[in-house]
């Protein structure tokens, strides 16, 4: 079986592999730990532990369970003063951590209540934050106010040295297929490419290196962004060359909806830019790759693991 490492964190990485782990695929998703806000950044400062969230979603997303499973397991409470808006997962999965030590040891225990299709690593075991640098010099910690954030981040880094998941890196050595998933450049995508490690075992491979592109730009971050610079931005980090293949969107988006992402969140649909691309040498998949659900643009998971499979058969 062909063996696919994906890398990313929260929402995006957990869109796509809804629909990836539908295919006879070997999945590995390498997720960063360095998310502070919500439920995960209180867990964080009263356990001292590495973000807990988008471990937990990801693993969610790739769960075989019925749907009473996955709504207890999103469950949060609203009325406790103590508990209020931490989900059930992500206080089982801090639960395991205390038990356990560490990721090593929770993660197969809360793989086997999910009945995981696949495997979810944490990058690291170590308890670390990001740190924004602005074109101005300042410094911006964290993950939620590098989000928030009015100046443009020039890059991001980690506040200490860490130890890199040695699964990891093992995971990319076997690669078949290495993919970039949509998602957060700075907060998702970015972050597990900092350390040198990883990114020396990324450029060793064989593999194809793939990049799934987002479907929008985000404020303050990727404002009139191309799917080439999106590709620019992550070989900041990954060295130029590096990606060789990108799925992006191809559709016009022409609804109300779309005005209502520019006028009220500044977020544009993402230009495929392909003569850039070929002059990249990169190879382009392109498709309408979006669908409507509960009035937001999602990515069409299925078509887009479809296309991620086909690509991987055909090579």
């Amino acid at each position: 079986m062909k063996k696919i490492v994906v890398f990313g964190g929260g929402s995006g990485l957990s869109q796509l592999l809804k629909g990836l782990k539908l295919f006879p695929v070997e999945i590995t998703a390498v997720v960063s730990v360095a998310d502070n806000g919500s439920s995960t950044g209180k867990l964080r400062r009263e356990f001292h532990i590495p973000a807990v969230g988008d471990v937990s979603k990801v693993m969610l997303s790739m769960a075989n369970i019925d749907d009473d499973l996955r709504d207890l397991m999103n469950y949060r409470f609203k009325e406790s003063k103590d508990l209020k808006n931490h989900s059930i997962k992500n206080l089982l999965l801090t639960a395991l951590l205390d038990l356990k030590g560490n990721f090593d040891g929770a993660l197969p225990v809360l793989g086997k209540i999910l009945d995981l299709k696949g495997e979810v690593l944490p990058l690291t075991n170590d308890n670390v934050n990001l740190i924004g640098y602005t074109e101005t010099g300042k410094k911006v910690f964290g993950e939620v106010m590098i989000s928030k954030c009015q100046e443009k981040i020039k890059k991001v880094g980690y506040d200490h040295k860490f130890t890199v998941n040695p699964k990891v890196l093992e995971k990319i050595r076997e690669a078949d297929l290495i993919v970039f998933s949509m998602g957060s450049l700075l907060t998702s995508i970015i972050p597990n490419l900092i350390d040198k490690s990883v990114v020396t075992e990324i450029k060793k491979s064989s593999a194809d290196k793939m990049y799934i592109c987002n479907l929008f730009t985000q404020p303050n971050e990727t404002d009139g962004f191309t799917v080439s610079d999106h590709i620019n931005e992550l070989e900041k980090y990954l060295g130029k060359n590096t990606i060789n293949v990108v799925v992006a969107n191809d559709e016009a988006m022409s609804s109300a909806l779309a005005a209502k992402y520019a006028n009220k969140e500044q977020k544009d649909p993402v230009i495929l830019d392909g003569e850039n691309l070929k002059a990249k040498k990169i190879k382009i998949i392109s498709d309408k790759l979006y669908l409507v659900e509960d009035n937001f643009y999602r990515h069409d998971a299925l078509k887009v693991g479809y296309l991620i499979f086909s690509h991987l058969m055909d090579k």
